[in-house]
Parts: structure tokens; C-alpha cells; sequence
């Protein structure tokens, strides 16, 4: 099967995403073959330009473009590979001619899987404020819970000024862990989705007391298994 990737939101994660898919195909296989990857790198200040001003056709109108280019490459399915553009995700889902693997869905899914019952989110300004994450988690009796305005503040700047760009410091690291840490005392957070897919370039499982659901590998993971459904049906 090919798999189609819907990225350059931005080009850090999309990276991620090539290697780890990579890597969990070859976990699979064991005879070291390569999985056949497509790519359609869109522009995130476009992306955005139509996010901040609430333009959401103009948002699946982008989308629906980089999908069909996947899809006339022959990608069979396909990701999009950032959490922010899932908020139009319900239409692009209805609209595309080839399966379109959701993150929320699937990160819902694994919490609902570790038996979590209340989470915490950090990712971009946009991800934090929109309801897509909250009722995807509400769907499987999952309450989540989002860190305060200034906080959220301070993520999405480190987001756009630092990670985006591939930069990791030790200070903004420590500034999201004391986020992380107040939520858990003040929140009652069991666990924390890293709802942007550059937050895991700096946030790590094992770097907190509570689970950190790590969303560019819950995506992953699902490409893997649509790959497993496709080769069992096609035996």
C-alpha cells in the first residue's frame, strides 16, 4: 500500500512522521523493505492565514488540493500530518476519495485504551481553544482540560518562534514541564496529549508523573495497522 502524508505544517513533524512510519514499517516487515511514502508539503502560513480568521472553507479547500495530489500519486490513504487543520477534519473526511486517518480519533482512542478519565492538551492557540479535541475525548467519557490563557500563550509562541523551526531549549522545556506539573496538582490531569506534532521534539514519556500521549506516534501506529487491514485482505 501507499501511504499519502499531508505535511509541511510544518516540515519538522513531517520529517518525524517519514522516519517513525519508516522505521514501524520496518518493525513489521523484518526483511528490510521500505514503505512507499507520498508527500504533499502545503504552506502553513497559508494554512494559518485561514485558521486565525476562521476561512475554514478556504481550509478545506487546501487540504481537499494536497489530497487529491496524494490520491492521483496512488497513495491508497492518507494523514494529515498536524493536529491544528483536524478541526475541519469532519469535512475533508466526507469529501476525500481515499480514507483519511484522524489524530484525535485515534489519540482518543489510545486514552481511552490506557484507561485515562482526564487529560490534559497542549499544542497551538488554535488547537487548545477549538472544541475538536474535547469532543473527540468526551466521545470515549473523557474530560479534558487546557492550561490557562497566559500559559496557553507562552506554548503557542514557543510553538511558532522555536520548535516549528527545530530549535529545543532546556528553558522552554522546564517552562512546559511547570505548566505539566501545576495542571497534575491543580487539574487532577492523568495523563497529556501533546496535540501539536512538534511538542514531542521537546516533551518526552517519562519526562513527567503522568502518561504523555505522544500524537505523532499514535498517528503512526495507525498507518501501520491500515497497512496490516490492507495486506489481510489482500491475501
Amino acid at each position: 500500500m501507499k501511504i499519502g502524508i499531508v505535511g509541511g505544517i510544518g516540515p519538522e513533524s513531517t520529517v518525524d512522521y517519514y522516519k517513525r512510519t519508516i522505521h514501524e514499517y520496518q518493525k513489521m516487515k523484518k526483511d528490510g523493505s521500505y514503505p512507499q511514502i507520498v508527500v504533499d508539503s502545503i504552506d502553513m502560513k497559508e494554512m494559518l492565514y485561514y485558521i486565525e480568521r476562521k476561512e475554514l472553507s478556504s481550509l478545506v479547500n487546501m487540504l481537499m488540493s494536497a489530497l487529491k495530489n496524494l490520491s492521483n500519486a496512488g497513495a491508497d490513504f492518507a494523514v494529515i500530518a498536524s493536529n491544528t487543520p483536524h478541526v475541519v477534519y469532519d469535512a475533508v473526511k466526507e469529501l476525500s476519495s481515499i480514507p483519511v486517518l484522524s489524530i484525535v480519533e485515534e489519540t482518543a482512542k489510545k486514552a481511552k485504551e490506557l484507561n485515562l478519565k482526564r487529560v490534559g492538551l497542549l499544542g497551538t492557540a488554535f488547537t487548545m481553544k477549538e472544541s475538536f479535541y474535547k469532543n473527540g475525548l468526551l466521545k470515549y467519557k473523557i474530560d479534558i482540560v487546557v492550561p490557562d490563557e497566559s500559559e496557553q500563550a507562552t506554548i503557542h509562541e514557543k510553538i511558532f518562534s522555536e520548535l516549528e523551526m527545530g530549535i529545543v531549549k532546556i528553558e522552554t522545556k522546564n517552562e512546559f514541564l511547570k505548566i505539566i506539573k501545576r495542571m497534575i496538582v491543580e487539574d487532577s490531569i492523568e495523563g497529556l496529549v501533546l496535540g501539536c506534532t512538534e511538542l514531542p521534539l521537546i516533551l518526552k514519556s517519562g519526562d513527567s508523573d503522568v502518561l504523555i500521549l505522544d500524537t505523532v506516534e499514535i498517528h503512526v501506529q495507525s498507518i501501520i495497522r491500515q497497512i496490516k487491514n490492507g495486506l489481510t485482505q489482500n491475501r
